[in-house]
């Protein structure tokens, strides 16, 4: 049978849009190799299609089922050209990390290619200090925020001295004919398997429990509406029309540091250090609103939506089962309160009582329900769910547990590890966040025209920081 797309999957292809490219991925900074060699980049990406075996789906495209009958599959790409997602570029000297900034900006606006496998990866050589970065690109519907860490599978080593990979002796699978999909996609309908979606069409008996899944569903809805119109004047800065082009940003800033915060302010080992990375958030976001001149109260919130990843790491077979499985919570961050402290109490009160299940994530249970309808609704719905962003929340806010030791490409030693994450319709920036080495690295992607000061939030994040560690 095809290897076809999940629901959520597959409404990540559908929410794309020219304004919302869906790819999430990473920008690496590396140090010059330890041996003092120069990196190279041949070797490097023939390093990268050798390791290719270790995540199938770097040599698999997306393949649309005729009549749209089921959803898309993934295939083999019997023409995969590794030259092509491998590219090279250079910075103009001195190599600053604002002309990085720029460049990845620039490599962000572009949609990847749907005829071929969804990812691409920038090797740019020429940042200061005999530096060179990695910039990353993956499409959400192969990977979540954890499986887009197994890139590193390709690129990262523990040593400076490369690991050894099995021979890699891959062959295509020959590719199912439309007939063949078309066939497949009604044999899947007909053998749908059980759940929340069956239970409105099996018995009687159930029809209650499918009716009270819907109605938590859309109550989840309504109430994140809800919430989100009671933001007030934040929306208009963080929630506007957006164009193709993106700015991007970065702040590393002290894991051990977020760690003192949690100890001095949570009490009893209530609340946790992603907490504390989305108090460091909520300040920032309350500087960058103050230097627009937004008036802010004490009530004022900006609603951050905060997806949760619930997959394994790794299958039976020890292999990574890639795909999205990923739920959110909502947490109002309250930008116009004064105290620090009170900011993350309040933040890790929302976050404990939706971890004991007090609300429902309104977005992923919005698309999960796209088991009810047909591929054509389906779509429809995805891009329902992107242009109802900005009623549901204001700013994503995604982190991610990255290594907490040094990793490297062919002895050059990773410095910083920065995420990135895309941007709905109508949200203005997403906040990715990864701690790696001692670090908690802040990856902020921005539309380019509504945010021209996204450095300035960026560099709040620090700011934001040192505030609550001097809170008493």
């Amino acid at each position: 049978m095809p290897d076809r797309l999940s629901p959520l999957d597959a409404s990540f292809l559908y929410m794309e849009q020219p304004t919302t490219a869906m790819h999430v991925g990473g920008v690496m900074t590396f140090l010059p190799p330890e041996d003092g060699s120069d990196f190279d980049v041949d070797e490097f990406t023939e390093l990268v299609g050798s390791r290719l075996s270790l995540v199938p789906r770097y040599r698999q495209r997306v393949r649309e089922v005729p009549g749209r009958l089921g959803l898309p599959v993934w295939v083999d790409d019997a023409d995969f050209d590794l030259s092509y997602h491998i590219r090279r570029s250079a910075l103009p000297a001195p190599g600053s990390d604002d002309a990085l900034r720029d460049l990845v900006g620039r490599l962000l606006s572009r949609r990847l290619d749907r005829d071929r496998p969804l990812w691409e990866l920038y090797v740019v050589e020429g940042v200061s200090g005999g530096r060179f970065a990695l910039v990353t690109k993956t499409h959400h519907a192969m990977v979540d925020g954890v499986a887009s860490m197994d890139i590193g599978t390709l690129l990262l080593d523990r040593t400076p001295q490369p690991r050894a990979v099995p021979d890699d002796e891959w062959v295509p699978r020959r590719e199912p004919s439309g007939i063949e999909l078309a066939a497949s996609a009604v044999v899947d309908n007909l053998r749908r398997p059980r759940g929340a979606v069956d239970a409105a069409t099996r018995a009687v008996a159930d029809l209650r429990a499918a009716v009270t899944g819907v109605g938590r569903t859309v109550s989840g809805i309504v109430e994140a509406t809800r919430g989100a119109a009671l933001a007030g004047g934040p929306l208009d800065a963080l929630n506007r029309p957006i164009g193709e082009q993106r700015r991007y940003s970065m702040a590393r800033t002290s894991l051990a540091e977020h760690r003192a915060v949690r100890r001095a302010h949570c009490a009893d080992g209530a609340g946790t250090v992603n907490d504390v990375v989305l108090a460091v958030v909520c300040g920032a976001l309350r500087h960058w609103l103050m230097t627009r001149g937004e008036a802010l109260h004490p009530d004022t919130t900006v609603r951050a939506m905060v997806p949760v990843s619930v997959r394994r790491r790794r299958d039976p077979g020890g292999q990574t089962s890639g795909g999205n499985q990923i739920s959110a919570y909502f947490v109002d961050l309250p930008v116009g309160l004064d105290e620090p402290r009170e900011r993350l109490r309040r933040i890790a009160g929302q976050m404990d009582a939706q971890k004991r299940g007090a609300h429902d994530a309104a977005p992923t249970a919005l698309v999960g329900l796209a088991g009810l309808m047909s591929p054509q609704l389906h779509s429809m719905g995805a891009r329902l769910t992107s242009r109802l962003s900005s009623r549901l929340f204001n700013v994503l806010v995604t982190s991610v547990p990255g290594p907490p030791r040094p990793l490297y490409a062919m002895g050059a030693r990773l410095q910083d590890l920065f995420p990135v994450v895309p941007l709905a319709e109508g949200q203005a920036v997403g906040i990715g966040v990864t701690s790696y080495n001692g670090s908690v690295c802040y990856g902020l992607n921005a539309d380019r025209d509504t945010m021209p000061d996204v450095d300035v939030l960026a560099e709040a994040m620090n700011a934001a920081l040192a505030e609550l560690l001097s809170d008493p």
